[in-house]
């Protein structure tokens, strides 16, 4: 077999692979939900609510049906794109999360920009040369970057630059009384660009910049720790050393020859990363108050509400298990000494 059909072959392997990972992680969500202790109905209505006003709210939820039957409807409603109404606000979960996920993009974004100029550079500045002080000091960055609870470094922030010095907002997408954009993409920087609103912009941005640089900080460790690793490794290959004795400058073999193999672990560790984030980094966007997915997420898992934790964990569970699956593709389209 030729390896463009191998290629292809490998393709459509990885891609019949989606939707059985879906289901698995679907059924997975649904299971997990309903052996979990609480009640919906107590969550809505409170313990104190009267068995009739409870029966009848059941039985609207359609949780007075047997398991088996609430799970095929659900799995139904799933194929056909519905994620199901909110138990609490009677919204439908598409809203809820066509209204957070644009939030959570817009952070994961700014965020992985930030950790791949700050780690990649640190990374970098380290390879070219070993054991000294850039090296040194960028190995403990890499390491405190790692260890610091998330939390912490972000109220620590909040503290110096929103309490303290008072140079940017602590909290929230916008000040109070500020309405948003109008709504093209979700993204409110972008809108407030295509909608020419200069006033929304600046206070978008610096609204934009304590969790996203928090967030993009703490990852920039492990950025800079992969590409070190990297490159000290590929420095250490006989095509390295050949290059060497015929006389090509260390500056270009790191650029020319070395750094460009680094590139698919890279490339690897920034997609799926960018899919975690687009997933929510919970503990920043509890503390900034940041009205994203995985604050929504908390507050429906605090609630009960079964449709919106559903949905919400499909559509993260979708994105993640897309992207990783176009990752492992590009990889093997880019690099001919995978196999597959």
């Amino acid at each position: 077999m030729s390896t463009k059909q191998e290629l292809i072959k490998y393709i459509l392997s990885r891609l019949a692979l989606l939707p059985i990972m879906l289901w698995i992680i679907s059924s997975l969500v649904f299971i997990l939900l309903r052996i979990a202790p609480g009640d919906p109905v107590d969550a809505i209505l409170g313990t104190r609510a009267n068995e009739l006003a409870r029966e009848s709210l059941r039985i609207k939820l359609g949780l007075d049906k047997p398991l088996i039957n609430q799970y095929l409807e659900y799995l139904n409603h799933l194929i056909h794109g519905d994620l199901g109404i909110s138990l609490n606000t009677q919204e439908p979960v598409k809203i809820i999360i066509s209204k957070a996920l644009p939030a959570s993009m817009e952070l994961a974004i700014f965020a992985i920009l930030i950790a791949s100029l700050v780690g990649y550079l640190i990374g970098f500045l380290g390879a070219v040369k070993p054991e000294g002080k850039i090296d040194f000091w960028g190995r403990i960055f890499s390491i405190g970057t790692y260890a610091i609870p998330p939390f912490w470094a972000a109220m620590l922030i909040q503290i110096i630059f929103a309490v303290l010095l008072g140079w940017l907002p602590i909290a929230g997408r916008l000040p109070p009384g500020l309405s948003p954009p109008p709504t093209f993409t979700g993204f409110f920087l972008l809108d407030s660009l295509l909608n020419k609103n200069i006033e929304t912009f600046f206070n978008s941005f610096k609204h934009l910049i304590l969790p996203s640089v928090t967030l993009g900080i703490l990852l920039s460790g492990v950025f800079s720790r992969s590409l070190r690793l990297n490159l000290e490794e590929i420095l250490k290959k006989d095509y390295i050393e050949a290059a060497k004795s015929r006389g090509i400058n260390d500056s270009r073999i790191l650029v020319k020859h070395a750094l460009p193999n680094t590139l698919l672990p890279i490339l690897t560790i920034t997609g799926l990363t960018l899919s975690s984030l687009i997933g929510g980094a919970l503990l920043i966007e509890i503390t900034f108050s940041w009205p994203g997915i995985a604050l929504g997420l908390q507050e429906a898992i605090n609630q009960r509400d079964y449709a919106v934790v559903q949905g919400i964990v499909v559509v993260i569970s979708s994105l993640v298990v897309i992207i990783s699956v176009g990752i492992d593709i590009a990889i093997a389209c880019i690099d001919p000494r995978v196999s597959y």
